[in-house]
């Protein structure tokens, strides 16, 4: 195998490709990135066996030629050490020469002689059989990613709980995590009659496939069939394997009504507890407490949080609404902050039932996205 490619175009690929790496596999293949090059494009490809990614570099492009393959063939090259060394080549015309499991890579002046691995080894991708494709725009699926992957579990004593649950019914597609003590989730109009039910997807790879999602409406194709799951946009497949089990209806622990409601400025909000954090961080709790205030004549906030080390903060927040009962609450500050910074909404509801019961945050006016905290119990 013999071809000519631009640096940067290798580079790219290999970046996306390198989500798939895992640093822990104990299978010398899997540390491996696959090159192969046919007559018109090279493709890379990686795969950790739960995580499959591949690349494919068109040579002959609407802006150019990016390289050219004097000869075809394949083999899997040691990734640490590619993914270091192809962005620090000198020049931007690339040449990678095989010969048996042997690899030289020549740039201006430099070369470097690799050894690699044979391809025969590496683990074929998953076979997607032919199944209903669901169409969305890139930057609507990076907001359900990145507005609920946050809150899967990391205990992985309950894998089905380390995913984000994805649903169709109705043209509503809803994305939702919880690690039992927060619950995160979003949910989108889409143009299908598709229905999908209990497909959970690893958060790790959500948050991988965000990272390498094209910026702006680029169409993604999500295929769903056996225990796969494709992302396809562009010239990259994006293989995650679903996680086994049954998603816990989390639908009952959802108030839908409240004793007290609050509608807050989000970053005045924000920035309060995010100071408040930083002494309950000192404390190892996280613990910050909420309390409701009346103050000549007008509602507010209070937030506190205390450290036996360095001393107390006490915050009070004017509000734009408040309906109901006065309130005093304790919850983990780094969870709300989490909900929060998600928020793009200027205004924050945040509703409650008492002190020990559910804290539901969202969008002030919206119901597509919700966030449920878990209150602490204190003895003070």
């Amino acid at each position: 195998m013999k071809f000519t490619i631009k640096r940067d175009a290798l580079n790219t690929a290999i970046q996306h490709v390198s989500k798939a790496i895992s640093g822990r596999t104990t299978i010398p293949i899997l540390g491996g990135i696959k090159v192969t090059a046919d007559h018109d494009a090279v493709t890379l490809t990686a795969s950790d066996q739960t995580l499959s990614i591949q690349s494919r570099i068109a040579l002959d492009t609407a802006i150019g030629t990016l390289g050219e393959v004097q000869t075809t063939g394949s083999i899997v090259l040691p990734a640490k050490f590619l993914i270091e060394i192809v962005k620090k080549l000198p020049k931007d015309e690339v040449v990678v020469e095989v010969n048996g499991l042997n690899a030289r890579i020549v740039s201006g002046k430099s070369e470097i002689d690799m050894a690699g691995m044979d391809p025969e080894e590496f683990p074929q991708l998953p076979n997607i059989r032919k199944t209903d494709t669901l169409a969305i725009p890139s930057d609507q699926l990076v907001e359900l990613i990145n507005s609920t992957a946050f809150a899967v579990s990391t205990n992985e004593s309950t894998p089905v709980l380390n995913g984000v649950l994805m649903a169709l019914s109705d043209g509503k597609l809803q994305f939702r995590a919880t690690d039992r003590h927060r619950l995160a989730s979003h949910s989108i109009k889409i143009e299908s009659d598709l229905r999908l039910s209990n497909i959970i997807i690893a958060g790790k790879s959500l948050l991988d496939l965000a990272k390498v999602l094209p910026d702006k409406s680029a169409p993604v194709d999500i295929l769903i069939a056996d225990n796969q799951a494709l992302f396809r946009f562009g010239n990259i497949l994006f293989y995650s394997r679903l996680l086994e089990g049954t998603f816990p209806d989390t639908s009952k622990i959802i108030p839908h009504e409240f004793k007290t409601e609050v509608v807050i400025d989000t970053k005045l909000i924000n920035d309060a507890i995010d100071r408040a954090y930083l002494l309950s961080r000192e404390e190892k709790t996280n613990i910050v407490r909420l309390a409701t205030i009346e103050e000549d004549g007008s509602e507010g906030i209070e937030i506190m949080s205390s450290s036996t080390q360095i001393g107390k903060v006490l915050e009070q927040l004017p509000v734009k609404d408040f309906i109901g009962e006065q309130l005093k609450v304790a919850f983990n500050s780094k969870y709300v902050l989490d909900a929060l910074k998600v928020i793009d909404s200027e205004e924050t509801f945040v509703g409650f039932n008492g002190p020990m019961s559910p804290i539901i945050i969202k969008p002030n006016g919206s119901e597509d996205a919700l966030h449920l905290v878990l209150p602490y119990r204190t003895t003070n």
